[in-house]
């Protein structure tokens, strides 16, 4: 039997049956017979710890070996299958040559390390089958080291089909994968489990959103040299999303595999069989245990065209069984965040009163209106405080949208109303910033403003702590030293955090439990960077989203130039010409010291090298600096008392001066869309006319160069970020620590968009049935193990 469940080993198919938990997909993959510590270890480098960790780890492509081809048709670079007779052997050179002919024409089978046995195999006159990958050069067609096997009347040759070759790590070799990912394949359909948890109603529910086009192939007559079994006969009765009924298609071959597996594999799970798959012909009539069959065991068909079209649907993941995993994985991670959400919802919130004299007083103090976006906005976090439901909002909008005035306008509701509030920023630069500016607004009207950060002095600390506590401060801002332990707020009732993404899920869950007793504060999540839709869906599918698309009047647009570094001389030229006109600038390097390896320009050499060519002022900040000394040479730059300002990322959120006009930002291929969008976002906030100017290395990659073009070319936030997510990848959008929790099989943000929309309408319809919880908390369970740690954040 595959499977061992306890040290001694399993004979009977009762005895798994009775030894297995609950569901033989959360079973450790050491209950598999051949997984040893070593292999264990060799498999949790993949990420494979679970039986279904082990059926989800998908081939990345197939060796065919299906179908013989004629060495005359070998093509170069092509892996095949040939047959042939040894013509010739050569050992006199390092290694040995053997020719084999087939009588199409010959090839040359290279072999440079000669082992045991290969010479007495290698003989004249011998028959053999091999396969390997085709070189074509001066020398003629060639095979390096190829498998092979001797052809006899009593050893024909074998076809073993379409052999998948997955992902692995040293040690690990790809027969092994193979048959334990066969061996779970039988254990889980020894177990008989309900490996669809969807019905037939479920699915009606999104009947009317389409599937993701792709190249449909009918089934086609297979070779009937194809050794039967049950995983063959399955994958090969797997529909594919044509339209009508494919089983007319299929060979009588398969209709009888089918009807046997029907007779003789029928499980008390109402299981969809084989034949009412292939009758229907739906992607979502397959069960994922389906699905999986397919995609390590596909079968094999007469035609190389139809071959050649399953394959690359199997490799793109647009086949129908792959369709048919995805929508299951997406739907299980929008349960997750519905479930999230639903568990927030139960408790209870202190609501808030719908007028703020407070938040009156500040927005009326300013030299300006509120932008329609920024009240439209302010409408809807002050509906959602007015209830006892806790508020989880997320605004967003592009740099220099007015995000922070309009969390000031909420704090002022919360505030009015008793409670106290928290501003969580992940920098402590954007805290500092953060701090001045409620500071200004909220002091003169009576409301204490309070500091926590991590380099805060014992004493400084304690006095913070106390204010804190006895409600004597109002308004805390700082770093995640807010959620500490040893913080106590007296009445916290609203958590404003600016740049989510740089926080952990755990981060958030320890701010909002330190509202009073039985009751959850609100939370007003900001982000400047702009989220394309999926990855919204993805990460931020439990919260309400508002978005500030409106920029305040008066903001100058910003002229993006892209300009190769060997140009730098002309563009220091510029900031001293821009400098002695009385604007203000910025430099900034992406390393904080030199590298040799990363061949970047450190802050404090570019510090040196200005500072002895400029005659203007010029201060120097990075993240290794006390901050103390960061904050007063920020406050020299904002009150005009230095010229230009070298600096790392770390200014790339937060920072205001109107009259900062230039913005330079070196060797910007080696930063992200989104971010360089961040930093020029320092600039182009006052009415001068600003530049921003990217310096970058030659030679410029394929998509540094895509990269730099699509930045010169918009200004839409929203615009560079959905490209961001296409050249880069969530992870390195939003940062690994907020999307790490994301953990996706198969799913892709940009591949899947349209299975998202059919993902989020199963799970409102499954989590809306109280009847269905157990339905969704293994669906969770199953594709998200860890993400019981999240359901409370």
């Amino acid at each position: 039997m595959p499977t061992s469940v306890s040290h001694a080993p399993v004979h009977s198919s009762d005895h798994i049956m009775s030894d297995l938990p609950a569901s033989a997909l959360d079973m450790p993959v050491t209950a598999l017979a051949g997984v040893g510590l070593k292999v264990a270890e060799q498999l949790a480098q993949l990420n494979i710890k679970r039986i279904f960790d082990l059926l989800l780890h998908l081939p990345r492509d197939y060796e065919d070996r299906s179908r013989l081809v004629s060495i005359a048709d070998a093509e170069n670079g092509q892996s095949v299958l040939i047959t042939g007779r040894v013509v010739h052997v050569d050992t006199k050179r390092s290694g040995m040559t053997v020719v084999v002919d087939d009588d199409t024409g010959t090839i040359s089978l290279r072999f440079f390390k000669v082992y045991r046995g290969l010479a007495q195999t290698m003989s004249l006159g011998t028959q053999l089958q091999l396969f390997g990958e085709v070189k074509v050069s001066r020398y003629g067609k060639q095979i390096h080291h190829p498998e092979y096997q001797i052809v006899t009347d009593s050893a024909a040759t074998t076809n073993t089909g379409l052999q998948p070759i997955y992902p692995s790590v040293k040690g690990l070799h790809q027969n092994k994968l193979r048959t334990l990912i066969k061996l779970a394949l039988q254990t889980v359909r020894s177990q008989g489990l309900p490996m669809t948890l969807f019905t037939t109603t479920d699915f009606s529910v999104v009947a009317d959103l389409p599937l993701a086009p792709f190249e449909p192939s009918k089934l086609l007559e297979t070779e009937t040299g194809h050794p039967e079994d049950i995983f063959s006969t399955l994958a090969r009765s797997v529909p594919d999303n044509t339209t009508g009924n494919s089983a007319n298609s299929i060979s009588s071959v398969n209709k009888a595999g089918a009807a046997a597996y029907t007779a003789n594999h029928h499980t008390n799970n109402d299981i969809n069989t084989v034949a009412a798959s292939t009758a229907n012909n739906n992607v979502y009539n397959l069960t994922i245990f389906e699905a999986l069959v397919l995609l390590h065991t596909p079968p094999t068909y007469t035609d190389a065209g139809q071959q050649y079209k399953l394959l690359t649907q199997l490799s793109a993941r647009t086949h129908a069984a792959c369709q048919r995993l995805i929508i299951e994985e997406l739907t299980a991670h929008q349960l997750s965040l519905l479930y999230r959400r639903q568990q927030l919802h139960q408790h209870k919130a202190p609501k808030c009163d719908t007028q703020s004299p407070l938040a009156d007083a500040l927005f009326g103090a300013l030299p300006f209106d509120l932008t329609g976006a920024q009240k439209r906005v302010m409408r809807d976090i002050t509906a959602d405080m007015a209830t006892s439901v806790p508020m989880l909002r997320l605004v967003q909008g592009d740099v220099g949208a007015g995000k922070t005035l309009v969390a000031a306008g909420a704090a002022g509701y919360a505030l009015d109303s008793g409670w106290q509030v928290a501003v969580m920023a992940p920098t402590e630069i954007l805290a500092e910033q953060h701090l001045v500016n409620f500071k200004q607004w909220f002091e003169p009207l009576g409301i204490g403003v309070g500091w926590l950060a991590g380099k805060q002095t014992a004493k400084q600390r304690r006095e913070a702590l106390e204010a804190v506590s006895e409600n004597t401060v109002q308004i805390v801002v700082g770093t995640h030293a807010l959620f500490q332990e040893t913080v106590t707020f007296a009445k916290l009732g609203l958590v404003i955090i600016d740049e989510q993404h740089r926080f952990g899920v755990e981060q958030r869950m320890a701010l909002t439990n330190k509202g009073v007793a039985n009751s959850t504060p609100h939370q007003l999540i900001m982000t400047a960077t702009p989220i394309p839709r999926t990855l919204a869906m993805s990460v931020y599918g439990d919260m309400d989203t508002s978005i500030i698309d409106e920029l305040p009047p008066g903001r100058t647009p910003i002229t993006t130039v892209t300009i190769d570094r060997n140009r730098r001389d002309e563009v220091i030229e510029r900031i001293a010409i821009n400098c002695e006109a009385g604007r203000q600038a910025y430099w900034v390097c992406s390393l904080v010291e030199e590298s040799s390896v990363l061949d970047a320009q450190a802050a404090e050499a570019t510090y040196e090298d200005l500072n002895e060519r400029l005659d203007i002022r010029i201060g120097l900040v990075h993240g290794k600096m006390k901050s103390a000394d960061k904050q007063a040479i920020m406050q020299q730059f904002k009150t005009g008392q230095l010229d230009l300002l070298i600096a790392t990322t770390v200014i790339e959120v937060g920072v205001d001066v109107p009259n900062a006009s230039l913005m330079v930002i070196e060797n910007a291929e080696r930063l992200g869309l989104s971010q360089l969008h961040q930093l020029r976002g320092r600039v182009g906030r006052g009415s001068t006319k600003s530049f921003c100017v990217l310096l970058y290395q030659k030679p410029l990659s394929e998509t540094g160069t895509e990269r730099l073009n699509v930045l010169r070319d918009s200004t839409d936030g929203f615009v560079i970020a959905q490209k961001d997510l296409e050249l880069r990848g969530p992870g390195e959008l939003l940062g690994k620590r907020q999307t790490g929790n994301i953990g996706y099989y198969l799913a892709d943000l940009i591949r899947d968009e349209q299975l998202f929309a059919i993902a989020q309408r199963l799970a409102k319809h499954l989590i809306s049935d109280p009847a269905r919880k157990a339905d969704v908390s293994q669906l969770i369970h199953r594709w998200m193990p860890e993400a019981s740690r999240y359901t409370n954040a």
